[in-house]
């Protein structure tokens, strides 16, 4: 039965990949770009002058508010953070000010096309993620390519699953589907045993592997879903630029079913186009890398994107977390142009579905983006690389700030509520009052929620423009109600999303790694007690802030609580975030609905067809896997084939290490002196079942417990 079983791959075509330094010199940008310098230059100089002018007004207007009888103390602080803040969001609505411009334009840049006849590698990292969710995705897909490109691309599943239930889990589920059909779309499937350097290193993996006979690689994520037509527009406009590294779509997000997802999905829906305009329009050549749902010039990749390894221990050093940034900024510094392409449609992911599972995803987010500040300064980098690692780094840095401007606010006004005011402080016949400018700091106010605000109001009137669009959200009136809702939502979970960014970013400060956990694609139904544990702080902070305010002043009561509510209630709000059969009302209601629910593209209907189609098989995954294994003859000795042959070197050099390797023995020992495979699963542990399944010699001792049919 051994010979019969089919492998999982290809022939490998190796790739070399060398490991680059963090500081390197430089190399000049393909001739392609230079017709475009222009068009970049300027909308750089837009954002680099709008937010230089908000934030020149905004610090002025602050220290008017402050200055009336001079600045002291705390007051000083109280302007810095003011002016970091006011900055930040000033950034951002220049941002959106010029994506705005951009999508108003009557002039539209037409991305050059060229037919393609080699093969380009489609790849899918997995890591203990559900199979079956991946692998109706992946059915979908490959129709939609076999009609509209058949010979045109080639799937690899990449697995570095470290569970020996799910791994055997994604066998079962995946092995039905590969092929090795050139004429058609070939589908292969690899698991790494050691994932080092997380999915940097699973990519690298099969670039040094295999990336040799591909000049084009779309790397997708585990939730990821792309049309043909999508997969073909990126394929030929690389070839049409041969100066090009990268492309990276706007991932659209889909299948949101709770309400957290749904905020999630509507904002992405309608303000993200006008923000991704913005960001286009200022990127030019050197674009961002967000991991997923881009094409990548395949020797460029391997020419360019070795990572360094950082200095010191984690959470700082060692292996770089966020690899995406940084492989674009290290395509850049080779010269080759990374580019993102808003225009592209049908390239789709899906959210987290809970608060929680935003947290959890922004914990290894966090770590990866504060890795950054090594690269920052370094030799070689483009200046837009440096704002976008900037960018990512204050993305989390701000929440510190935005809770440190909430402290000293309060700090002055327990200052004021306890501290006698000296009013004859200097000689003078007349006494200092202790007032500041009420109507400047109310204007002030006003200013910083505009900017706030802008870019939803931008989102809004963009779509009612676009009246095919407008109606997909369910109209002008129900648009208008959505970002409403989504505009109140939001605003109470901003509080609890600064707390958390800010208990993250403290724990990464004090040394503590995030390590690797995959991400949720439940319905993030959280029971009460994981929702408590996880805002207890979150709700002591809320009740701490409205009570002094409360004691202080019934008017700072009253302005604070757009924070105080909303971490008051943060355990209710965490519990409706999450749970597909919670704040269903919103739905029922047709607020925040995305295009894509009323006209829903041909490959997301596939996926659902698909996905209904394999539910009944979600109960099987339970099943042990060695009882999974021994009880099908068929995947048994498929997953015997796929281990290293006992005459390769590297099955000799695991045989040499055995006596070293703990697992080996103990688990060799369970099998030799157990009968019975449930006995053997009673003694076995996570570690020693994961040995058995990776390394051939315990695998073929476990033959005597294989089924016979």
């Amino acid at each position: 039965m051994l010979t019969k079983a089919k492998l999982a791959l290809p022939q490998e075509s190796p790739l070399n990949m060398p490991r680059h330094a963090v500081n390197e010199s430089s190399k000049p940008l393909g001739t392609m770009f230079q017709s475009f310098a222009l068009t970049t230059f300027l909308a750089r100089l837009f954002v680099v002058l709008m937010t230089i002018a908000l934030s020149w007004y905004g610090a002025t207007e602050m220290y008017l508010v402050l200055s009336i009888n001079g600045i002291a103390g705390l007051q000083w602080l109280f302007l810095l953070l003011f002016c970091i803040n006011f900055s930040w969001i000033s950034f951002a609505f220049s941002q959106a000010t010029l994506g705005l411009f951009s999508q108003l334009s009557p002039f539209s840049r037409r991305r050059k096309e060229q037919e393609v006849e080699n093969v380009t590698a489609i790849l899918l990292p997995v890591y203990n993620e559900d199979p079956l969710r991946i692998r109706a995705s992946i059915q979908a897909m490959h129709e939609d390519i076999s009609k509209k490109a058949p010979g045109k691309f080639a799937f690899f599943i990449l697995s570095d699953t470290n569970k020996a239930d799910a791994w055997i889990a994604e066998e079962e589920a995946f092995n039905s589907l590969l092929n090795n059909d050139q004429s058609i779309c070939p589908i292969y499937y690899r698991r790494r045993n050691n994932n080092k350097e997380r999915k940097a290193g699973n990519i690298a993996d099969w670039v040094t592997r295999f990336g040799g006979a591909y000049e084009c690689m779309i790397v997708l994520d585990a939730d990821s879903l792309m049309s043909a037509d999508c997969f073909q527009s990126l394929t030929r406009r690389m070839k049409a630029e041969p100066s090009l590294g990268l492309i990276q779509t706007l991932p659209t997000l889909i299948r949101a079913n709770t309400l957290y997802g749904r905020i999630q999905q509507f904002a992405n829906h309608c303000f993200g186009p006008v923000y991704a305009s913005g960001l286009a329009a200022w990127h030019g050549s050197a674009s961002n890398f967000w991991g997923h749902n881009a094409i990548i010039r395949t020797k460029a990749f391997s020419q360019a994107c070795g990572l360094p390894i950082l200095e010191g221990k984690a959470p700082f050093g060692g292996h770089v977390m966020s690899h995406d940034f940084m492989e674009a900024a290290l395509l850049r510094r080779a010269g080759w142009g990374v580019r993102f392409d808003t225009d592209l449609q049908a390239s789709y992911e899906e959210a987290p579905p809970s608060l929680i599972d935003v947290i959890v995803r922004d914990r290894r987010w966090c770590q990866g983006n504060l890795q950054h500040k090594a690269f920052v300064f370094a030799k070689g980098f483009h200046f837009a690389t440096r704002l976008h690692l900037i960018t990512g780094i204050m993305s989390y840095l701000s929440a510190i700030f935005w809770l440190l401007l909430i402290a000293v606010g309060f700090a002055l006004a327990v200052q004021a509520y306890f501290v006698r005011p000296e009013y004859f402080a200097n000689p003078s016949l007349f006494p200092t009052w202790p007032v500041f400018d009420f109507e400047k700091a109310r204007s002030l106010f006003v200013l910083s929620m505009s900017l706030v605000l802008a870019p939803k109001l931008y989102g809004w009137f963009a779509a009612l423009l676009n009246i095919r669009r407008c109606f997909a959200f369910g109209g002008p009136i129900l648009l208008t109600l959505s970002i409403i809702v989504e505009t109140l939502l939001s605003a109470l979970y901003a509080p609890i999303l600064m707390f958390s960014q800010f208990q993250v970013v403290y724990d990464i400060l004090r040394g503590r790694d995030s390590g690797w956990k995959p991400q949720s694609r439940d319905d993030g139904a959280n029971s009460w007690k994981v929702v408590c544990r996880a805002h207890y702080s979150h709700t002591a902070l809320g009740l701490a802030l409205a009570s002094s305010a409360l004691f202080l002043s019934p008017e700072l009561f009253y302005w604070s609580l757009p924070i105080t509510f909303g971490l008051t209630f943060s355990i209710p709000l965490s519990w409706l975030s999450g749970g597909k059969n919670r704040g269903n009302i919103i739905r029922y209601l047709g607020l925040l609905r995305a295009p894509e629910e009323k006209h829903t593209n041909a490959i997301i209907t596939a996926l659902n067809k698909h996905d209904n189609a394999l539910k009944p098989l979600i109960s099987d995954v339970e099943i042990p896997s060695l009882i999974r294994l021994t009880s099908n003859p068929d995947l048994f000795y498929w997953h015997l084939a796929q281990l290293p042959d006992a005459n390769l070197a590297s099955s000799k050099q695991e045989e040499s290490q055995k006596e070293f390797c703990r697992t080996w023995i103990c688990a060799e020992w369970q099998i030799i002196h157990n009968q019975d495979i449930h006995g053997l699963l009673n003694h076995l542990k996570e570690d020693e079942c994961l040995s058995i399944l990776q390394h051939r010699s315990l695998l073929e001792s476990m033959e005597k417990f294989v089924v016979k049919v």
